[in-house]
This record gives C-alpha cells, sequence and structure tokens, in this order.
C-alpha cells in the first residue's frame, strides 16, 4: 500500500482531495511473468477503504491459488467476487493483476483478449470547484498541454456554476465540455442549469442528483437525459440492469473499475448499456498508471464506448510504475506491448 500524493489538491461536491492511497498487488507465474493490479477503492461510493483491501489480502483465502493455472484466471476472478461481494476493491485489484499476467502469458495486449473496436480516443482533464479566475487559469493550463475536452466539477452553488461554464465556453471555443456535479444538485438546480447551458452544446452532465432520486430525473426532458451521465448511482451490473428500462433516467453510463470491480465486471455493465442503447464513459479515481491503463484495455474493446475521463494518474507526484496508456495531445492510446505494458520502477 502507498500513498500517493497529489500535485494538484482538488475539491468536489463533498469533499476536498489531497493525497490518496494505492494498493499494489503482484502475482507471480512459474516462468517468472509477473502480473501487476492496483487499487484505490472510494470509501463514500462503495464502501470500502484502500486499508480494508490490504486487510483482506493479509488473510489466509489468496493462499489456495498458489499453483493455480493461469489458463483459469476468469474462474479465479469469479471465485473472488463470491468470496467477497460488495467488495469492487478486493475484487478490482484481483482481476487486474491476473488479466495482466494472463495476457503477458500469451504475450498480447489485455485488450486484444476480447477484441479491440477503438484505438483512440480524447480524455477530459477535470477541473474541480473554484471560483470563475482560477478554473479560467487552469482550463487555459490544460488547453496549452494539447487537452481538447475539460471536465469541470459543479454542484455547490448553481449560478457560480453557470458563470463558470458560459465563461471558460466564451475563452475557448473550440474546446469540448463536460460538467459533473457529484450529487449536489436537486431537480431545480438541474433544470435552472439545463436552461442557462443548452445552447453551449455542453458534451454531458455527470451524477446531478443524489443516488437514489433517479426517478425524478423523468421530469427532465428527453433530449436532456441523453446526456446525463450515471455514475455514483452505477455500481455494478445489477444498477446497470434498472437503468436500462424506459424511461432511461441516463443516457450514459460512467464504468469506472473501482466501482464495480475490474474488467470483467466492467464488461458486465457494458453489454447491459449496449442492449440498452446506451453509451460509455469510463472514469477514474486518483490511480495509478496500472489500472487507469486496464480501463482504456476495458473501454477500447467495447463498441458503444464514446468518451473518456481517465486522467487520474496524471496529477500524481510518483507512482510505482512507467509506461502503460500512451497520451498525445490529450488523446489516449495503449502500445502493443503484453499485458498493460506496464514496468515496475527500478
Amino acid at each position: 500500500s502507498k500513498n500517493l500524493v497529489l500535485t494538484k489538491p482538488y475539491t468536489i461536491a463533498y469533499k476536498t482531495i489531497t493525497e490518496v492511497e494505492n494498493v499494489f498487488l503482484l502475482i507471480t507465474l512459474e516462468n517468472g511473468i509477473i502480473g501487476i493490479g492496483a487499487a484505490n477503492p472510494d470509501f463514500q461510493v462503495v464502501g470500502e477503504s484502500p486499508a480494508d483491501v490490504l486487510k483482506t489480502y493479509q488473510s489466509d483465502y489468496f493462499q489456495k491459488f498458489i499453483g493455480k493455472s493461469i489458463k483459469y484466471f476468469r474462474s479465479m476472478i469469479y471465485d473472488v467476487s463470491i468470496a467477497f461481494p460488495n467488495k469492487p476493491g478486493t475484487l478490482v485489484l484481483w482481476d487486474i493483476a491476473l488479466h495482466d499476467a494472463f495476457a503477458k502469458y500469451l504475450n498480447i495486449p489485455v485488450t486484444a483478449i476480447y477484441g479491440q473496436h477503438i484505438h483512440a480516443l480524447p480524455t477530459s482533464v477535470t477541473i474541480g470547484i473554484m471560483d470563475v479566475q482560477d478554473t479560467l487559469r487552469q482550463a487555459s493550463e490544460y488547453v496549452q498541454q494539447g487537452f481538447k475536452v475539460l471536465k469541470i466539477k459543479t454542484g455547490q452553488e448553481v449560478e457560480l456554476d453557470i458563470e463558470r461554464i458560459i465563461k471558460v465556453n466564451e475563452k475557448f471555443h473550440n474546446i469540448k465540455i463536460r460538467v459533473d456535479a457529484n450529487q449536489g444538485y436537486e431537480v431545480k438546480d438541474l433544470e435552472q442549469f439545463i436552461k442557462a447551458t443548452n445552447k453551449l452544446g455542453l458534451e454531458i452532465i455527470e451524477q446531478p442528483l443524489l443516488v437514489g432520486k433517479e426517478t425524478e430525473l423523468s421530469e427532465i426532458d428527453k433530449q436532456y437525459r441523453s446526456i446525463l451521465v450515471a455514475d455514483e448511482s452505477l455500481k455494478n451490473s445489477k444498477s446497470a440492469i434498472s437503468f436500462t428500462p424506459s424511461p432511461q433516467p441516463y443516457g450514459i453510463f460512467n464504468i469506472k473499475l473501482m466501482k464495480c470491480g475490474g474488467i470483467l465486471s466492467a464488461l458486465e455493465i457494458a453489454t447491459i448499456a449496449k442492449v440498452g442503447g446506451i453509451d460509455l464513459f469510463w472514469g477514474c479515481n486518483d490511480e495509478s498508471i496500472v489500472s487507469i491503463t486496464a480501463a482504456l484495455h476495458a473501454a477500447y474493446a467495447c463498441v458503444n464506448t464514446k468518451y473518456l475521463d481517465l486522467d487520474g494518474s496524471l496529477d500524481l507526484a510518483e507512482d510505482i510504475v512507467n509506461g502503460g496508456f500512451i497520451l498525445k495531445d490529450g488523446m489516449m492510446s495503449i502500445s502493443d506491448k503484453p499485458g498493460l505494458g506496464v514496468e515496475l520502477n527500478s
């Protein structure tokens, strides 16, 4: 377990974040191949902390996998999901490490296990809750770095949110804007926000209302619901099924490996979304390159992936690996290296 300090602490609608704890798992095969996993679940979203994950892995349970063939990696992931229900942080650590090891064993990238449909998409970068001037200053920094999509955190004060979005839109005409309210709005706030910004062509509005208030979203016009994203509301395939029938509260699902428990669970949600005509948006916490790259491999194996918000490793002051995803002018791609293409720092 390692505390990875953030170079830019930031505020969202329910907390301020300054450092993050990631748990890492190394699985060694008989031939010396090492699979690497990483986990940083958000306790407020899934009820499991990185410290809980570390404690689980110190139990004797995992000894039973010693000597098992990596060819059975999917059934081993399933075993852990049954043994530790509602512990996505425990599951994701195991899922990512085994996927990395299995793909290295076959000498292919992880995404090739499932078939790669997408090769590059832009990721958004996140601007926390701050005043108008600071928002513009940070937006300007990101635009200079080549990013084409900004995600602006909102949800504390709707008037200020509207002003921030309008000002960023005025200053950066060619930049796409996304908004994440982190459950900070009531329906009336959301309606006010949509009315004030609907001419600006916002790409998405993420998790506007509190978890459990999804039925209230049916009051919102269908054309605007199509850009609403389920984040904290969407934890696993069960919640994906509940949001798929009409009237769909969300037109887009945010899949985070740290919420659902890894690549296998993510692909379950992706399949449900595909049947329901729902687009995919891949998000993250503040995570190591290991798990960000794993999310990217899963995203690029899904035909209904439309949006990436995988900036979670960019603000880490340090990491335990290098390599992984490739980022150029805000566009993310993966290498043809085996596994996740990450290497431990020496």
